[in-house]
């Protein structure tokens, strides 16, 4: 088959004066001069028969159809460097630096992430976590998870795991209840709020038809961490995202009290930062495979 397709210096131009917003930037990037860079982003514009940076007297600017393109051609060179990754290896110090908030690495992350060390044994994986992922500098990781609506400035987003959370609690309330009438009301004077989650017992009592419910302060922690380790002891009632509480109701130290789950509009996102240069091979390894994993669990 014959590929009708530019020549690859011209995109590699492209792509990192794009990315660096400046032929200058991009021509030291490359070991070339800007009069190389600025040739090469030139014949590729004719190529094409479209302009794709308008020149600015300080710098370049990308022109709708440079826009357009860009994540094309980003998504080219990502793909050759992960087929090449993945055959031959990476030259170097060859790591991945992930940083994750502190519930997922532990109740999603760990228990999958030896999958990736079994196909890549000479990646060195870096995993450090916090419960407040935006409190950390954005240069610290390779790759961010977090949890959110999505929208972060600074980085290439994508969407990781959208799922839905249930109510949990630990057996013996059950126990203490004669009616699920009686556990409802339990479970209303018995709480555990997770912080920046805090309307959504409320949103979960109104959905189960319970319109006198009446939000009751509770126990207010600040991860899905600590909420299911208070429920298992007895503490109260926690509503957590659904794979976070499935491992603890098959140990049987958890039960889900009621039917029906609760869409939330919030879900984990993968981030990688946006910068002067391009993720290496072993980054996009990792995301390559985190995002399949996420799919397939």
């Amino acid at each position: 088959m014959s590929y009708t397709l530019p020549h690859l210096p011209w995109l590699r131009s492209f792509e990192a004066a794009a990315r660096n917003l400046s032929f200058s930037a991009a021509a030291g990037e490359l070991h070339l001069t800007p009069a190389a860079v600025s040739l090469q982003v030139r014949s590729l514009e004719e190529y094409l028969g479209f302009q794709l940076f308008e020149r600015l007297p300080r710098g370049v600017r990308l022109t709708d159809m440079g826009r357009a393109y860009l994540p094309s051609v980003r998504k080219a060179f990502d793909e050759l460097s992960l087929s090449t990754a993945g055959l031959f290896g990476s030259k170097g110090d060859r790591s991945v630096t992930i940083r994750s908030t502190a519930s997922f690495a532990q109740l999603w992350l760990a228990p999958r992430l030896n999958g990736f060390l079994d196909t890549y044994p000479e990646i060195e994986v870096r995993l450090f976590t916090a419960i407040w992922a935006d409190a950390l500098e954005a240069d610290q990781a390779d790759i961010d998870i977090r949890f959110g609506d999505g929208r972060w400035e600074g980085f290439e987003v994508e969407p990781l795991r959208k799922e839905p959370s249930i109510p949990v609690c630990s057996p013996s309330w059950l126990e203490r209840a004669k009616d699920p009438g009686a556990l409802a009301q339990l479970a209303q004077q018995q709480l555990i709020h997770i912080m920046g989650c805090e309307d959504l017992w409320t949103r979960w009592f109104r959905a189960a038809g319970i319109e006198d419910y009446r939000a009751a302060k509770g126990i207010q922690v600040d991860s899905s961490l600590i909420a299911l380790e208070l429920a298992c002891a007895g503490s109260g009632f926690a509503l957590v995202l659904r794979s976070f509480a499935e491992p603890h109701i098959a140990s049987g130290r958890l039960v889900s009290p009621f039917a029906g789950e609760l869409a939330i509009e919030q879900s984990h996102y993968l981030l990688l930062p946006e910068g002067e240069t391009r993720p290496r091979p072993d980054v996009l390894l990792f995301r390559e495979w985190l995002l399949e994993t996420a799919k397939s669990a």
